[in-house]
């Protein structure tokens, strides 16, 4: 009966936009706690090698904080298509005479653009795997402990001016899917009732502001001061 219970769960709509909602929530989270790891770029190359060093110190945690991360990234990436493609499906072959209104409770900009700055996103993230996490591999050695400079790869990799345009270009991508997805998933969690929904979506704006703006401003810096 349970099993029967959950299964529906998972297989309707509304409990398929609240695991897009939980999952996109987590990642948020992340975003905040990956931001202020990069800020101390700004503190300078030891500080950030050794930050950056205890975390693959970490041993099967490390390994099982990505695989959870990943699994979170999946499930979320994987239903929000399933429920973009039922929402199109909806429509029939009436979408090209949809009728976009900007009410303020309707349809929007950001909205429109989920799937959109998702697929940047998705792309961005496999570049940056690529290029930073799986990039150049340069030894250093702090306070007598060797240690991978992750902060000459990342300083080199901003030095290419269409990587720091590229790099920021998608963080103002992320700042719009998460201005929408942050009210979004309060919404879809049934959390959006009365006159406090408001805070809670300028609560969203303001994260997208700080965490896009956080993330393309190191960017910035990085070309800026250069290696």
């Amino acid at each position: 009966m349970m099993t029967s219970a959950v299964n529906h769960y998972f297989c309707s709509s509304i409990g398929r936009k609240q695991l897009v909602a939980v999952t996109g929530l987590l990642l948020c989270g992340f975003l905040i706690s990956h931001l202020l790891g990069n800020l101390l770029l700004l503190a300078g190359p030891d500080v950030f090698n050794i930050y950056a060093h205890k975390l693959v110190s970490m041993g099967p945690l490390i390994y099982l904080a990505e695989v959870g991360l990943t699994g979170i990234f999946l499930v979320h990436l994987g239903l929000a298509i399933k429920l973009n493609i039922e929402n199109l499906k909806a429509r029939g072959g009436k979408q090209r005479y949809y009728k976009k209104t900007n009410t303020g409770h309707g349809t929007t900009f950001m909205s429109q653009t989920m799937p959109l700055t998702g697929l940047v996103l998705l792309v961005f993230i496999i570049l940056h795997l690529l290029n930073l996490k799986f990039g150049s591999y340069y030894p250093t050695t702090v306070a007598g402990v060797e240690m991978r400079d992750l902060y000459r790869t990342t300083m080199e990799y901003f030095q290419n001016i269409g990587n720091a345009i590229w790099y920021s270009f998608a963080m103002v991508c992320a700042a719009i899917h998460t201005a929408h997805g942050f009210g979004s998933a309060f919404q879809s969690l049934g959390l959006n009732h009365g006159k406090y929904f408001k805070h809670v979506k300028r609560l969203g704006y303001l994260y997208a502001v700080l965490v896009g703006g956080g993330f393309a401003f190191l960017s910035i810096w990085a070309h800026m001061k250069g290696v």
